[in-house]
């Protein structure tokens, strides 16, 4: 359990703590500028999720660096950024902030591609991040934080970058999924072989 491997479980572990504020049943005060409003506990969650996220390019950083690359940190790491996306996806969902299609979208994507790399592993084949998988990651990101804080500063100028956001992670979510499949369909052989 080395360095890189420490801040991977770290973030696995702010999951539930963003949740807990997302979704506890207890009102916390408000912070009201004209029409805008947003609790304390968003702020919360908002603010650990900022600190979550930026831990992903951390130990992957930290990992190259010291050469700390272990087969846990690689099963660990990917793990680790689909719980984060996921529980917090829900939640909005459940808050009613994002429409469930766009979760569920999302959700299929992460999963089959997880999917497909599991089979390039047992192939002994890695399939490394492509820049449209970086740009999904972002994406998501950016949309997921415009969420959690009611479309600020936007809000003031009546501008819809919370779901113009989320429309637009989905569609490079999608995009990168399909890209990831059509560049490594070598690792799915539909053909059966007879003996």
């Amino acid at each position: 359990m080395n360095l890189a491997n420490r801040i991977t479980v770290a973030r696995i572990l702010l999951v539930p703590i963003i949740m807990f504020f997302l979704l506890i049943k207890v009102k916390f005060p408000h912070i009201r500028i004209e029409e805008f409003s947003i609790t304390y506990n968003q702020i919360i969650a908002a603010t650990i999720f900022i600190i979550a996220a930026s831990t992903d390019s951390l130990d992957g950083y930290i990992a190259r660096k010291r050469n700390l690359v272990t087969n846990l940190g690689k099963l660990l790491d990917p793990l680790a950024d689909k719980l984060l996306v996921t529980a917090v996806l829900v939640s909005l969902v459940e808050m009613g902030k994002v429409d469930a299609w766009i979760v569920i979208v999302i959700i299929s994507r992460e999963w089959a591609v997880t999917g497909l790399r599991q089979i390039a592993l047992l192939e002994g084949t890695v399939m490394a991040a492509s820049k449209w998988g970086k740009a999904k990651t972002a994406a998501q990101i950016t949309a997921i934080i415009a969420l959690l804080i009611n479309n600020f500063p936007f809000t003031f100028v009546d501008f819809p970058f919370d779901v113009i956001a989320s429309w637009a992670a989905a569609i490079i979510t999608v995009y990168s999924g399909i890209e990831y499949f059509v560049k490594n369909k070598h690792v799915i052989d539909f053909s059966e072989k007879t003996q």
